[in-house]
């Protein structure tokens, strides 16, 4: 043929008639001027029409449909050729082809509807909708021999597994089996490379990840990490990270997680209490990060607690004071964090020293760590008086917890601190701990807590404030009406929007301010009385029963 223009004219003829041998010539002249000047030919094909026509090649039978498929393939690698792919109806006949026997046409087509779906999302989501997810999953199975058509069957999987609505037809499917043998086949770090980038978006759906714990995904991943932890090759070092990352999201779904702990006897959560200990950094994160996945219902916990997880993980943290890796700092305080949950667990805990350990990170920079390191000490110290006494006098720690209320731009740790200078006056009761926080200028950053958008922080806020008024009014009196409290309380009170436990605990905090003259003097300036009287017919009882002795309380010192 003398040139493409000719080519594409004979194509043209051939296509309608039907002459094999003309029409397979014309198709191989195409392919050929595709791979010289992919470009320039694709144009020329969108300009002669010739799209339009492919739609009827493309049929089971013929000996020509994977050259065609092959020829939509090359074209649809130029953004600009995928939108006449698609108004040239294509995509309905290419998903048709994925149940053909022929491997060269499975594998051209893959690569079409690949090419053609790049990049977008809508046109993913309609082959979702066309069910090529369980067609894709059998061939897997099937064709696990040829490389190519399995190298194919990862990527389209790699592509559609980014979609939400894909999740639920893979889940239907034998995906997990398929990926754990092909997996367990795979020696070369790339191959391994890709099933791992189709396992981790698969993986984030709980109903999948029971399904690679069950079809033996984690023996996989505990083997790479034995094989690779000594190793400093780049490719082992990225491996192991990949596997210990994936071992780490199967522990994030509560059935898997359950599955794996087997009542902390299982060989899964051994191992990785093996990885604590180690001297490998990736292998201590996703160590720490296990257990704190492990830690997410009340019997792991006091199971792990009981069988010393706790000394682990503290000598973890020392390891990690100075210049430490932030990541596994981060890991081992949400692991301590969640641990602490359990009411049993909270005095364990405490006198394995735990505090302490926590408290060498207070001079941490570090947002993430903060805030961990925040949420651990207040859900130590929940109904731990002695505990709450010992942190609530510590100036040092009070400072810095007063310094970091005002961390604007780190909403959780302005958040954390605030809570947990809330619950060392709470917990402690102590009028010790309420001089050091008066003191250090903790006030002001409990009456702006009241305002909170969050009910339970304005709560916690509240009870605070009162036992302040009730056990230290004459140290706090000054910093109560600086923060102009008693105007705070009114609003709360004739907001109709302000839930009944803030009602009430506003009340309460109204009566044991009247013992300061000059707050007293602010509260009848704004006639709380009128406030209320009103309160009396509140449907909820404790707020009107509240309502009541408050008012009686307002009358007498009038």
């Amino acid at each position: 043929m003398d040139n493409l223009s000719d080519a594409l004219k004979k194509l043209k003829i051939t296509a309608v008639d039907r002459t094999e041998d003309s029409l397979e010539g014309c198709l191989d002249y195409l392919l050929q001027a595709l791979t010289q000047n992919n470009m320039e030919t694709s144009e020329k094909i969108q300009e002669s029409g010739i799209l339009q026509l492919f739609e009827n090649l493309l049929i089971p039978q013929s000996p020509c449909t994977a050259k065609v498929a092959n020829i939509i393939a090359e074209v649809a690698k130029n953004e600009f050729m995928r939108t006449p792919c698609v108004d040239a109806g294509l995509i309905s006949p290419l998903v048709q082809l994925l149940n053909s026997k022929d491997q060269e046409v499975l594998l051209q087509t893959g690569r079409a509807l690949g090419n053609i779906c790049y990049d977008s999302h809508s046109l993913q989501a309609q082959l979702i909708n066309m069910g090529v997810i369980p067609t894709l999953v059998s061939l897997l199975g099937i064709h696990y021999q040829n490389a190519a058509l399995t190298e194919m069957c990862l990527v389209a999987f790699g592509n559609l597994a980014e979609l939400e609505s894909s999740k639920e037809q893979f889940a239907s499917t034998n995906i997990a089996e398929e990926m754990v043998k092909l997996f367990q086949k795979q020696t070369e770090h790339d191959k391994r490379e890709m099933i791992f980038e189709v396992l981790a978006p698969l993986a984030e759906n709980d109903a999948i990840k029971l399904q690679l714990v069950e079809a033996g995904l984690v023996e996989c991943l505990l083997q790479i990490v034995q094989q690779k932890v000594d190793s400093d090759k780049e490719d082992d070092i990225a491996e192991l990270k990949t596997a210990s990352d994936l071992m780490v999201l199967l522990l994030l779904g509560d059935e898997s997680m359950q599955k794996l702990f087997e009542g902390g006897r299982g060989n899964v959560f051994q191992r990785v209490l093996s990885w604590i200990p180690s001297n490998n950094h990736q292998l201590q994160l996703a160590g720490a990060l296990a257990i704190a996945n492990f830690a997410r219902n009340d019997g792991n916990c006091i199971h792990m607690v009981d069988n010393g997880i706790v000394e682990k993980l503290t000598d973890l943290l020392d390891r990690h004071v100075e210049d430490g890796n932030v990541t596994v700092q981060h890991a081992a305080l949400s692991a301590l964090r969640n641990l602490a949950i359990p009411v049993v667990n909270k005095a364990k805990m405490l006198e394995a020293g735990v505090t302490e350990a926590v408290l060498k990170f207070l001079k941490s920079e570090m947002p993430p760590v903060q805030f961990k390191l925040l949420g651990t000490l207040r859900m130590l110290i929940d109904a731990q008086a002695e505990a709450a006494e010992q942190l609530g006098k510590n100036i040092k720690l009070v400072e810095r917890l007063v310094e970091w209320c005002e961390a604007k731009d780190h909403a959780g740790v302005m958040g954390e601190s605030n809570r947990l200078l809330s619950a060392l006056i709470r917990h402690s009761k102590s009028k010790d701990v309420i001089k050091t926080i008066v003191q250090s200028g903790g006030i002001k950053h409990l009456v702006t807590m009241a305002t909170s958008e969050h009910v339970i922080m304005q709560n916690e806020a509240l009870v605070a404030l009162a036992l302040i008024a009730a056990l230290e009014l004459d140290t706090a009196e000054k910093d109560l009406e600086s923060t102009k409290l008693v105007q705070i309380l009114h609003k709360l009170l004739i907001d109709e929007r302000s839930a009944p436990e803030i009602k009430y605990n506003s009340m309460v905090l109204i009566c044991a301010l009247m013992g300061s003259e000059s707050l007293h003097k602010e509260v009848q300036d704004l006639a709380f009385l009128d406030v209320v009287s009103k309160l009396r017919s509140h449907e909820n009882k404790s707020v009107a029963q509240q309502a009541s002795l408050t008012e009686q309380r307002l009358t007498v010192e009038s």
